[in-house]
């Protein structure tokens, strides 16, 4: 005998949030393996073994590998981001945000170990993720910069200068030169920035 309709359609959604619970689940651990040791010298047999997974159950997050590396860089990404832009949201004044979003970015960065950076920065897909959320990052503090231009907090010439600069010196963290150059991590060089473009933007009386 059949189930009702109503009956098996529950049973279906039961199932379907318990299997988006476990591939939550296991993103969020793969996360945490992959920011502490990297990603490079992994294999899917070992993953399988750390998270007590078959192969088939870890393939729902993704179907390779490969696959699996991006989806859980790009989650890294979209989970900080997430997360800082609720820090910010409280934060009326444009100084002190774009303080707090770039030293939150700093944060974020800081999760990541020296061996997890180098793979994500080695392997283009991965390094592509990160250029696009560093360039996301630029875009949203010029538009900060922008904000605060408007109210009168930033002075305007100061302003379009800074805005490229701003756009240099990120891209600087990300392709690693800026860091090369200071000895900084990149956590460490977000939270500088915040705090030098500031110091620089920041209206004075004449």
């Amino acid at each position: 005998m059949s189930l009702p309709a109503r009956t098996a359609a529950a049973i279906r959604d039961e199932r379907l949030r318990k299997d988006d619970g476990r591939r939550s689940q296991l993103i969020d651990e793969l996360e945490g393996i992959f920011l502490a040791e990297g990603f490079s010298g992994l294999t899917i047999d070992d993953l399988c073994k750390r998270l007590h997974c078959s192969k088939t159950t870890l393939y729902t997050v993704a179907s390779s590998r490969e696959q699996i590396i991006q989806k859980v860089t790009r989650h890294f990404f979209e989970r900080s981001t997430a997360g800082i832009e609720l820090q910010i949201a409280d934060t009326p004044d444009p100084a002190e945000r774009i303080v707090r979003y770039l030293a939150g970015i700093g944060t974020e960065m800081r999760r990541n170990s020296r061996s997890f950076y180098v793979d994500m920065v080695s392997y283009e897909p991965t390094a592509e993720i990160y250029r696009l959320n560093t360039r996301a990052a630029a875009r949203k503090v010029q538009g900060m910069i922008e904000e605060g231009v408007g109210a009168g907090v930033f002075r305007p010439a100061d302003a379009a200068l800074a805005g490229q600069a701003i756009s240099l010196l990120i891209d600087g963290v990300q392709s690693g030169e800026l860091l090369d150059a200071t000895g900084l991590t990149a956590g460490e060089a977000f939270t500088e920035l915040g705090e030098l473009l500031i110091h620089g933007l920041t209206a004075r009386a004449d």
